[in-house]
């Protein structure tokens, strides 16, 4: 299989529809049509089932689809990476979910800055399961995962801390005199609902609570009384004034790890884990 038929199949499976397809592609709509017919001799298989214009991923289409998405992913990757390993000052891109890191990431950052030859560090602010997909695609070379929420799987790691969690509450709410709380309490409360967050595809649970993207958002809406969350103690940190954080005893410790992809060999990264690590 060639990249580009690669590209052409991944184009046609997320529109279903040839000539969306092809506008996308900038391209005739029937060089897309004759590479699909090609692709699927050459694979002995059915892609796609349907009219020229609308069509359906087959089973096979749809195990190709997921394949693909992570070989393009791995290509974008290369290519990002291997440009910037030849840059004399490279620029290091980090991951992190909006909100969260706090005094962690401020400490790695002035830490890393006063290292000679040190690199330029951007901070690509993600919501939630965005940084791991970053990693994937090669839009970022280094991330900041909070376990269990986040997923490590594929990626080299170090633990970087470990702590508790808040329920993160109004502050004229009546849990919220309380020194702590346990998980079912919080989960049970029929005036706030849990916030649900989406999952690595994009959907959301079902259940009541409101469907939230970033802790700007959350906050917000719990300040309202919406809803309520469990997050990690320094997500709670420095709340808004009509906010307060309750430590949740019975919770699932939270583990901050610093993960790259295990192929990388950017000294820059290897560096920043150092600095991470060390302190």
């Amino acid at each position: 299989m060639e990249i580009r038929e690669l590209r052409y199949f991944v184009a046609l499976a997320e529109e279903l529809h040839f000539g969306r397809a092809a506008e996308r592609l900038e391209m005739a709509q029937p060089p897309l049509s004759r590479a699909l017919a090609q692709l699927e001799r050459r694979l002995g298989v059915t892609l796609l089932e349907g009219t020229s214009r609308k069509v359906a991923l087959t089973e096979a289409g749809a195990v190709l689809l997921a394949e693909a998405r992570v070989i393009l992913a791995a290509v974008a990757a290369a290519e990002r990476r291997t440009r910037q390993a030849a840059r004399p000052r490279p620029r290091l891109v980090l991951a992190v979910k909006s909100g969260t890191g706090g005094v962690l990431l401020a400490d790695l950052l002035d830490a890393y800055r006063a290292r000679p030859g040190a690199a330029t560090v951007d901070l690509l602010l993600c919501e939630a399961h965005q940084p791991q997909q970053a990693l994937r695609e090669g839009r970022a070379d280094v991330a900041l995962l909070h376990l269990p929420f986040d997923s490590a799987a594929g990626f080299d790691t170090e633990v970087l801390c470990t702590e508790g969690q808040v329920a993160v509450l109004p502050v004229a709410h009546p849990l919220a005199a309380r020194s702590e709380v346990r998980a079912a309490e919080v989960a049970a409360l029929p005036d706030l609902p849990m916030a649900r967050w989406p999952g690595p595809d994009g959907c959301y649970p079902q259940g009541p609570g409101a469907e939230v993207r970033n802790l700007t958002q959350l906050f917000q809406l719990i300040a309202l009384g919406r809803t309520t969350v469990v997050v990690p103690e320094s997500a709670g940190a420095d709340l808004r004034r009509d906010l307060v954080a309750v430590p949740v005893v019975d919770a699932a410790p939270v583990t901050t790890v610093i993960a790259w992809p295990p192929q990388s060999r950017l000294r820059a990264t290897a560096d920043l884990v150092r600095t991470a690590t060390d302190r």
